[in-house]
């Protein structure tokens, strides 16, 4: 018969049994939770090293396409400079022409010449026989500045330098009678026809 004594013995020790049992899952459990913590903390700083290494690289790849626009742009205002500089000089060696409307009738020729800028003292008329010149000379927009403004041409379009136009007509003229009349930067100029009076010429 099993007395009360050995059934208590036989319970503590099947209770500490338990309690080392328990002790030692959960300390298991602690080190997979440890280590579990570790590898998840190892992936995290790999991650955020890929993320931080992606970042720089957008970040550069950004970096150069605004810096290959900013020269693309700086070296195309270079090519504008550049050829708005030469055209400026061969503007200054080549005798330019004056834009002019021509309007004719029965008796009459009419001119009306654009010379924006030049003062009628500047302007120069001479007549022919049968044609007419008018010459100015247009001053560069640069020369309106001073040395000390430093001062560049990026375009130039307007007309500068000697210009020169020549109408030539199909009728003589009367070189006596021609008036011009300037306002605004436009001449006006009328021209009469020379009218030749018929002879007749008698047979003998």
């Amino acid at each position: 018969m099993v007395n009360s004594e050995t059934i208590e013995a036989e319970f503590s020790e099947t209770k500490e049994k338990i309690e080392e049992k328990r002790e030692e899952t959960k300390e298991k459990i602690d080190e997979k939770k440890e280590e579990t913590k570790e590898k998840l903390n190892e992936q995290k700083e790999k991650f955020n090293e890929r993320r931080e290494k992606g970042k720089n690289i957008a970040d550069n790849v950004v970096n150069d396409l605004y810096k290959t626009i900013d020269e693309f742009k700086e070296n195309l205002k270079n090519m504008q400079k550049n050829a708005d500089q030469k055209y400026a000089e061969y503007k200054k060696s080549t005798v330019q022409t004056i834009d002019v409307d021509l309007v004719e009738t029965k008796d009459t020729y009419f001119i009306k010449a654009a010379v924006p800028g030049a003062k009628k003292e500047e302007i120069s008329i001479e007549a022919g026989d049968n044609d007419i010149t008018i010459e100015t000379t247009f001053k560069p927009f640069i020369e309106e500045f001073n040395e000390e403004d430093e001062a560049e041409v990026i375009i130039s379009a307007i007309k500068s330098g000697r210009c020169v136009k020549t109408v030539r007509f199909s009728n003589s003229i009367d070189i006596e009678q021609i008036t011009a009349k300037f306002t605004n930067g436009i001449i006006k100029i009328t021209i009469p026809k020379l009218i030749i009076p018929k002879h007749k010429v008698n047979v003998e």
